[in-house]
């Protein structure tokens, strides 16, 4: 039985991560079963080593020893290691102590840290790492300083805790350096994090695309099968490196060597019956073997070395693609898939093509990343129709390891990709997804389709990922405020994604439309008109029109400076035209104008290729082409507004009062205790369910923020329906506040401009002859306020996408059209004033058939300080406002309700760590 001051294993602390070079460890706690496991980690550190780290020689570990840093209570003595291959390379400890440095249980708040890395190890960013994890153990454990002695000699590890950009104060004492840490996250921590996951992670996926070695497990003797179509498509791509094939079915000579017979049609292909029989090093294993066998090739493959694999296998349960990536992380490899298609590298000293497409792509400009093997050769396949190449290209299939914002690291940094496209199923990490783009797209342009993305959508088998509560309307609106450029299907993921990669960004929504046939060129107009674009008049240049009547009328309008992009459309000539001079014609207009440009042609043979070889985008038809130009319009005016985020103002609100009612409501009198973990895993919410907040205490809260909500006053029967009116002073409201009935004037549930006693004693009754007993409707009596528009405002968390803060109109535009805007938060000003003016139904704000415009200013100022709110204190879940009555000026809040929870664990703000999922 534990005893009081004793917890349980931590198992929330376990967390595979990325090291600086791409490799990958597991971080977890030390235990009692460890005490081998660091002896034999101790006797490969170096006497140095030792030194830094003990001040003083110090060979070997005592038992005495060994019992100290194996037994922990994890909370008041902690130690975690860092692991790869079963053994320790790496452990760390914190003690806590008191004010004068003398061991001390809780509530002290400071603990004592000490590191050790293998001497191989250093170097790779373990200690870095370890330090962000032992950190957040801390912060749990209600630990709020590190103190650390560190010989002036050990110049490496005083880097480690002066790189973390956490708080701290340095001093000498005896001979030593002395650091305190305050491990309160600050801006620079975190930023000094992300910038750590950001080049591990990119590392991590560009040994997987640059390989030096590569060994096909899985190859049959005979042509036929996944193994010899990579190994095909390795040679026929020119891929430089060492090849090996594996297969232990294939037979022995017949000298008695144990050699296999050489391959029927390559007999320069060395084989092998296992990795483990390669003469030298394999960087990357491409594995095409039953299921069944994939987990005796992982153990292989981690003995020999091997730093990455890609697992075109497919059939694997849950649990078991689960137990595939557990036991790859522990050898430091990465995995893509399972049911994966593979990788290209189209750089000319990698010309990688490990994949069962056969056809190695031209070298192009384009990222491209699939889940799906089927779409991805879908995709490969309509990019080289017309004529586009590619940088990389990662098919991760079930992406149970290396996940699209793994490849997103690599691409923001690859001076050979300038365009991203992505078919997405389903969102390991949603959060970080939306981060990364936002990082990603003010330089590159991140163009998705999403799949199974409707509500009731599961994703596909084997892509175990959170939960997504959200509509698949307000993801797509946050993912588009990210930076993202949605597209419906995979053609327009083409599409936009060659005018982006060809075309220059345009200035604004003015398009020009030119060609050779007054129709085409009228289509092209409505199009335009549709997708919200300025299109000017059309300029018919008849069927006679030459090559160069094109070049001339083109030259024209880009030179117009009432003109921000020009579509061009052209039908085959009667006499007859080379397509190469009609696009070079084409190009010699559009080169150096800095203005972009689409070609829609119907049936001119040839001239896809020769725009291609151009850098024009050609489109079959005008709504392909103006739904690509609209795409990178919006991302044009996405850009400027990111140059211009706003701010979030500097309320003077009561943050500690409301904390006060949110600790009050959760916990009662007694302050909450530090986290002691649940064992769940990173992402998912901990603690009892939510608890709504009372009445009194959702104004009280509200109020720390400067919202005052209308007091309702309850009506159990008339007389003390009278008896409120007589407080509150007549006109009054009467209201039903039943979940049936609440908010419903159209059936008799609010009941407006009550001026007198007998009205009110008539009115109650009608309410409780018509709708219901009192105890069933629960009427309110409520003070008039001035009239205006009827509006909600909701914030809710989302585990998996974060806080989201909506607005709309009160009634059916909201409920019944979905007309709701949201944002993340915290909004900024000029988000809060485009949250206001995104509706649909806006207008009605503004003035609508000569009604008095209301004071959206006020409305603004309610909806930063609902975000704000929300984004101080993570312990509310949601907020509702219903209805906020917004006058000409001023507004009122006539309802409000609030849930508490404690915060669920976040992973995209504490230490790094791969996805569990």
């Amino acid at each position: 039985m534990q005893t009081p001051t004793e917890r349980a294993y931590p198992t929330h602390w376990e967390a595979d991560v990325v090291l600086r070079d791409g490799g990958t460890a597991r971080v977890r706690p030390i235990t009692e079963e460890d005490a081998e496991r660091l002896v034999s980690f101790y006797e490969q550190v170096s006497d140095q080593s030792k030194y830094y780290r003990f001040f003083a020689p110090y060979p070997r570990l005592s038992a005495r020893d060994v019992r100290r840093f194996t037994q922990h209570d994890y909370v008041d003595r902690v130690g975690l290691a860092a692991i790869v291959g079963g053994e320790f390379i790496a452990t760390v400890r914190y003690d806590r102590i008191d004010e004068s440095g003398l061991p001390a249980p809780a509530p002290a708040d400071r603990a004592e840290v000490a590191f050790l890395v293998q001497d191989a190890h250093q170097g790779r960013g373990v200690a870095s790492a370890l330090l962000e994890h032992i950190a957040a153990c801390a912060r749990e454990r209600g630990v709020r300083r590190f103190t650390a002695e560190v010989l002036p000699a050990n110049t490496k590890m005083a880097k480690v805790f002066t790189d973390a950009g956490y708080s701290q104060q340095r001093t000498f004492e005896d001979g030593s350096v002395r650091l305190t840490l305050d491990l309160e996250p600050t801006e620079r921590s975190l930023a000094v994090m992300r910038a750590r996951e950001h080049r591990a992670e990119a590392r991590s996926v560009q040994r997987l695309l640059a390989p030096s070695s590569v060994a096909v497990i899985g190859v049959r003797r005979r042509a036929g099968g996944a193994g010899r179509a990579v190994l095909d498509s390795l040679r026929s791509a020119g891929f430089p490196g060492a090849v090996y094939a594996v297969n232990e079915r294939l037979p022995g000579t017949a000298d008695g060597s144990g050699r296999p017979a050489a391959l029927d049609g390559l007999p320069a292909v060395p084989a092998h019956r296992s990795v483990r029989d390669v003469p030298g090093p394999v960087d990357l294993a491409v594995v095409a073997v039953p299921a069944a066998e994939v987990d005796a090739v992982v153990t292989a493959c981690g003995e020999h070395g091997v730093q990455g694999m890609v697992v075109l296998s497919a059939d694997f349960t849950r649990a078991e693609q689960r137990e595939l990536v557990r036991k790859a992380r522990s050898y430091g490899m990465r995995i893509i898939g399972p049911n994966a298609l593979g990788l290209i590298n189209t750089a000319p000293d990698v010309l990688l093509n490990a994949t069962l497409a056969g056809r190695t792509p031209e070298r192009g400009r384009i990222g491209l990343f699939t889940q799906s093997g089927a779409i991805g050769i879908a995709l490969l396949e309509g990019l080289h129709r017309r004529c586009t190449g590619l940088s990389s290209f990662v098919s991760a299939g079930n992406r149970a390891d290396v996940s699209g914002n793994d490849v997103l690291q690599y691409w923001e940094d690859d001076p050979d990709t300038d365009v991203v496209l992505m078919y997405l199923e389903s969102f390991g990490n949603p959060r970080k997804f939306t981060r990364l783009v936002r990082r990603v797209a003010p330089h590159k342009p991140v163009v998705v389709v999403r799949g199974a993305r409707h509500s009731g959508s599961a994703p596909p088998a084997g892509h175990a990922v959170p939960e997504i509560r959200a509509s698949d309307r307000t993801v797509s609106t946050l993912l588009r405020q990210s930076g993202v450029l949605l597209v419906d299907t995979v053609t327009e993921l083409v599409d936009t994604g060659l005018q982006l990669a060809f075309q220059p960004l345009p200035a604004g929504p003015r398009i020009a439309v030119l060609g050779n046939a007054e129709s085409l060129c009228l289509l092209t107009y409505d199009a335009c008109l549709a997708r919200g674009l300025r299109p000017v008049d059309p300029v018919d240049l008849t069927a006679s029109a030459t090559p160069e009547d094109f070049h001339r009328a083109l030259g024209e309008a880009l030179a117009d400076p009432g003109t921000d992009a020009v579509v061009v459309t052209a039908i085959p000539w009667v006499e007859g035209r080379r397509a190469e001079e009609l696009a070079d014609a084409l190009h010699r207009a559009a080169a150096g104008t800095g203005k972009p440009i689409a070609v829609v042609h119907l049936a001119i043979e040839g001239l896809d290729a020769a725009l291609g070889a151009r850098r024009i985008p050609a489109y079959p038809a005008p709504e392909r082409a103006v739904r690509a130009l609209a795409e990178a319009v919006h991302h044009a005016q996405w850009r400027r507004d990111a140059e211009r985020p706003g701010r979030v103002p500097e309320e003077d609100l009561d943050e500690a009062g409301a904390a006060a009612v949110v600790s009050r409501a959760l916990y009662g009198t007694r302050p909450p205790e530090p986290c002691q973990g649940t064992g769940q895993e990173p992402g998912q919410e901990a603690g009892p369910r939510s608890v709504a907040l009372d009445v009194p205490g959702t104004a009280e809260l509200l109020a720390c923020y400067g919202i005052t909500v209308l007091p309702a006053h309850p009506a159990p029967d008339a007389d003390a329906a009278v008896a409120a009116a007589a407080r509150t002073g007549f006109p009054v409201a009467l209201k039903t506040t039943a979940p049936h009935l609440r908010h419903r004037a159209d059936l008799g549930g609010v009941r407006l401009d009550i001026v007198s006693e007998s009205q009110l004693r008539r009115v109650y009754a009608e309410f409780t002859e018509g709708l219901g007993t009192p105890a069933e409707l629960r009427p309110v009596v409520q003070a008039m306020v001035p009239r205006g528009v009827d509006t909600v405002v909701r914030a809710a968390v989302d585990s998996a996408i974060g806080t989201v803060l909506s607005f709309g109109l009160a009634g059916p535009p909201s409920e019944l059209l979905g007309d709701m805007a949201h944002r993340l938060v915290p909004v900024t000003d000029r988000e809060a004033a485009h949250l206001v003016r995104s509706l649909r139904t806006a207008p009605m704000l503004f003035g609508w058939r000569g009604a008095a415009p209301v004071d959206t200013a006020a409305l603004e100022d309610l909806l930063l300080r609902v975000s704000r709110l929300v984004d101080d204190h993570p312990e509310i879940v949601s907020v509702e406002l219903e209805p906020v009555v917004v006058a000409p000026r001023g507004l009122a809040v006539l309802g409000a309700a609030v849930r508490l929870a404690p915060p669920p664990v976040t992973t995209d703000l504490g230490p790094r760590r791969l996805s569990a999922w």
